[in-house]
C-alpha cells in the first residue's frame, strides 16, 4: 500500500474540502490513536496549532477522534511546529500533532504527526495509519474513553528551552532586532525569547486574527520587515513563517539571506569549533551550487536529498549528521531540535554576531550564489502536466542547452498544486530563456 492521504509534510489542503474537513480529521485522529495505543496502558497525545481560524475546528475534531480510541489529549494551543516535536518527547507523549499549513495562506491547513521520539513519522507509519483509517477503527469501550485538558504552561516550557540553545555567557544587549512572526504560531514565543536574552525587539506580525497568517509578512514576504529594518536602523531582521519552522535573515540594509547562506555560515562555524558531525551538511537538491563549492573549499562535504525537511532529517539520522536544511529556511540542528526551528536557527546567527562583533551583512553572504531561477506554475487538480510530451520535450531541450553550464530541477510540489521549475547557470540570459520555455510548456497543458 502507498500513501495517498499524506504528502511530503503531513496531510494538507483547502479548509472544508477533502482532506481538510472536520470529518476526515476526526477519523484521522482515531486511526492515529489506534496506531499508537497498542495496549491497555494510559496513552497521551499533545496537540498544538498555528493561528488559523480553522485550527479550532480541526483541533476539536482530532480531539474527538483520539479520545474515542482511549487516548488522553493535552491541548497546547498556538505553538511553533518545532515546539511540538520537543514537547512530545519532553512530556512523554506517545504522539504529537501540529495543526498547520506552514507558509501556506490562511485558507489552507494541515495536520503533521510526531512520534514519541519527537521526530516526524516515517512513510511506513503513515501508510499504516492510512490503512487503519480506510478499514475503520475499533473504538474504545465507554469506560476507556480518553480525557482532554489544556496545558497552560506549554509556551513557557518552549521559551525556556529555546534560550538554553544560546550560550549562557552571551547576551543580546545593544542589538535591535526586527522580528516578523508572520501572524503565526511564534507570535508570543519568539519575542519573549529575544527580549529575555537582552535584545531590543521591534515586533511585526504579532497580531493574528485567524485570517492574516503569512499575509504580506513572514519568511515568504520580507518586504515589510526589510522596510522596518531600514526605518528603525535595526541590526538585523528575523522573518519566520506561519509555524516557525523556517527563517529568513535580513541584514542591517534589509538584504535577504536564505537558508543556504544561513546553513553555510553555521556549518563553517561548527566545523571551526569541532562540532559539525562528520564535517558534513545535508541539504536538498534545491540548494545552490555556489554553496556546494563554498563548503568544498572549507573541507565540508554536502549530501543532497529529495525536497522536504523530512528527507533531510532521515539522511541526518541514518548517517549521524547534526546539521541540515533547505534553501527555503528550514534549518535542522538535531543537537537542539527534531525538525526545522526558525527561532533556534536565528539564535545561531545572533551568536555569530555577538561572538565576532561583525555586522549581519558580513555574515549573511558567505558565498556567491550561482544564478538561480525558481518559478511556480499552478495546475488544476487531476492534471499531470509533467507526463505530457510537450513538457518533457521542453525539459529535454533545456537540459541540452544547459549541458556543462548548469542544471535543471522540475518537480511537482508535495504541498500545493504547483509545478516548481528551478534552474541554475552562470549564463543568466540563457537560464532565463530556458526556464521561460519550460514554464510556457507547462502553462499550455494546464
Amino acid at each position: 500500500m502507498t500513501r495517498s492521504l499524506f504528502g511530503t509534510d503531513g496531510v494538507r489542503g483547502l479548509t472544508n474540502s477533502y482532506p481538510m474537513t472536520a470529518e476526515l480529521a476526526m477519523k484521522l485522529g482515531a486511526a492515529a490513536g489506534r496506531y499508537f495505543r497498542r495496549d491497555q496502558q494510559e496513552h497521551r497525545v499533545v496537540i498544538g496549532k498555528d493561528t488559523r481560524l480553522s485550527g479550532y475546528m480541526l483541533e476539536n475534531a482530532l480531539t474527538a477522534g483520539f479520545t474515542s480510541t482511549g487516548m488522553n489529549v493535552l491541548l497546547l494551543g498556538p505553538m511553533p511546529t518545532p515546539a511540538i516535536g520537543y514537547l512530545t518527547h519532553s512530556m512523554r507523549a506517545d504522539v504529537g500533532v501540529m495543526i498547520s499549513a506552514s507558509h501556506n495562506p490562511a485558507y489552507d491547513n494541515g495536520i503533521k504527526f510526531f512520534g514519541p521520539d519527537g521526530y516526524k513519522l516515517s512513510d511506513d507509519a503513515e501508510v499504516e495509519i492510512e490503512r487503519l483509517l480506510n478499514e475503520g477503527v475499533a473504538l474504545a469501550a465507554p469506560e476507556n474513553i480518553g480525557r482532554a485538558k489544556r496545558i497552560d504552561d506549554a509556551l513557557g516550557r518552549y521559551v525556556e528551552y529555546a534560550k538554553t540553545t544560546f550560550p549562557n555567557k552571551l547576551r543580546l544587549d545593544g542589538l535591535r532586532v526586527v522580528l516578523d512572526c508572520a501572524n503565526g504560531a511564534a507570535y508570543k514565543a519568539a519575542p519573549a525569547v529575544l527580549w529575555e536574552l537582552g535584545a531590543e525587539v521591534v515586533p511585526l506580525g504579532v497580531t493574528p486574527n485567524g485570517r492574516n497568517i503569512n499575509d504580506g509578512c513572514g519568511s515568504t514576504d520580507t518586504a515589510l520587515a526589510a522596510a522596518k529594518v531600514r526605518e528603525t536602523r535595526a541590526n538585523l531582521g528575523i522573518c519566520l513563517d506561519g509555524d516557525a519552522d523556517r527563517v529568513i535573515i535580513l541584514d542591517e540594509n534589509g538584504d535577504q539571506a536564505d537558508g543556504d547562506q544561513i546553513m553555510a555560515l553555521i556549518a563553517s562555524l561548527w566545523k571551526r569549533d569541532g562540532i559539525l558531525a562528520g564535517d558534513t551538511l545535508v541539504a536538498t537538491v534545491m540548494s545552490n551550487l555556489g554553496m556546494e563549492r563554498y563548503l568544498a573549499d572549507q573541507g565540508i562535504a554536502l549530501e543532497r536529498t529529495a525536497v522536504g525537511d523530512r528527507y533531510v532529517v532521515e539522511k541526518m539520522r541514518q548517517k549521524g549528521f547534526n546539521l541540515g536544511g533547505e534553501q527555503s529556511g528550514h534549518i535542522v540542528m538535531t543537537d537542539y531540535a527534531t525538525t526545522g526551528d526558525g527561532l533556534i536557527a536565528a539564535l545561531q546567527f545572533l551568536r555569530a554576531m555577538v561572538e565576532t562583533g561583525r555586522k549581519a551583512s558580513d555574515l549573511a553572504r558567505v558565498f556567491d550564489p550561482v544564478p538561480q531561477i525558481l518559478r511556480n506554475v499552478r495546475y488544476a487538480p487531476g492534471k499531470l502536466p509533467l507526463e505530457t510530451d510537450c513538457v518533457q520535450q521542453a525539459i529535454a531541450d533545456g537540459e541540452k542547452r544547459l549541458d556543462g553550464d548548469g542544471r535543471l530541477l522540475i518537480r511537482k510540489s508535495g504541498t500545493e498544486p504547483l509545478i516548481r521549475v528551478m534552474g541554475e547557470s552562470t549564463d543568466q540570459a540563457l537560464l532565463d530563456d530556458v526556464i521561460t520555455s519550460i514554464c510556457s510548456a507547462v502553462e499550455t497543458v494546464c
